[in-house]
């Protein structure tokens, strides 16, 4: 009978479990370490992958950077998803705190958006609603060759998902940089975040190049393949993988950006109270 408050009495008399983390060195840590591991996977591809160092094709494609289904994919989804849960502790920092309104919306937004964007990486949204629009344009549903679908569809020579997706990314992304820029303050701030817009939309560009046709005029990738007259696939593999490592770098960035604000925004210490006693 006495079983259950000698267990109860134990429990309450465990000593606080505590983790300690260097908030100083962090963010540091966490960028040097992301860049390593983004350059260990560029690395993998070129030799393990392209250069068929294996002789078995599972093993390639698990580190073919240019494919939605091995490591670089995975690495990308974590690393956008820990992005997303740092901002969310933002969020409820800010919250916690006597700061205006605009703010915490900001940041409530910077966090959702993140949690998106993961998602997106994960389940390749964006290019499954371009698949349904190119779909749907092909089969009929939107024939009128005078309407704007059309007209847009003749307009824009790149990939389907870049109409269906893009103007909300884009819009999304001045947002962030407009509200970041007027939260961070340092110049170092400011210059990483720059950093990692400029990365965002070099990989952005490149992705548009990608789509182009071969014969369309404004693909660098077939005037750089003659030029050098290069062999096989080499342009579009290793512009696929800047793409990536950029876009992955970029995250990088901001990742180290988002946890030097929790620090600051937390103060000295940040403490997160589970209880597991009725109060």
């Amino acid at each position: 009978m006495n079983t259950d408050n000698t267990n109860i009495e134990s429990w309450d008399n465990q000593p606080d479990a505590r983790i300690n983390v260097n908030a100083r060195r962090l963010p540091l840590r966490v960028f040097i370490f992301c860049l390593l591991a983004e350059l260990l996977l560029v690395l993998l591809d070129a030799v393990v992958n392209y250069a068929e160092y294996s002789s078995y094709g599972t093993i390639r494609r698990l580190f073919n950077i240019t494919r939605e289904d091995g490591l670089a994919t995975w690495f990308m989804v974590a690393q956008t998803l820990i992005a997303g849960l740092v901002l969310w502790l933002i969020f409820f920092v800010q919250r916690g705190r006597s700061v205006g309104r605009w703010r915490i919306t900001g940041w409530g937004f910077l966090a959702v958006f993140f949690t998106y964007m993961s998602a997106d990486d994960g389940a390749k949204i964006h290019e499954r609603f371009g698949t349904m629009f190119k779909q749907s344009y092909g089969s009929g549903k939107y024939a009128d060759s005078s309407g704007l679908l059309d007209q847009l569809q003749q307009l824009f020579p790149s990939y389907e998902w870049h109409l269906a997706a893009l103007p909300l990314l884009v819009g999304a992304g001045l947002f962030m940089l407009f509200f970041l820029w007027r939260e961070f303050h340092t110049r170092g701030e400011r210059l990483t975040l720059f950093a990692a817009a400029a990365c965002m939309a070099l990989a952005v560009g490149l992705d548009f190049i990608e789509g182009l046709e071969d014969e369309h005029a404004w693909n660098a990738y077939v005037w750089v393949h003659n030029v050098f007259d290069l062999r096989g696939s080499f342009i579009r593999h290793f512009a696929k993988s800047l793409e990536e490592f950029l876009e992955m770098l970029a995250i990088s960035l901001l990742l180290m950006l988002f946890l030097c604000n929790l620090i600051r925004f937390s103060g000295r210490q940040l403490v997160f109270n589970f209880s597991s006693q009725e109060e």
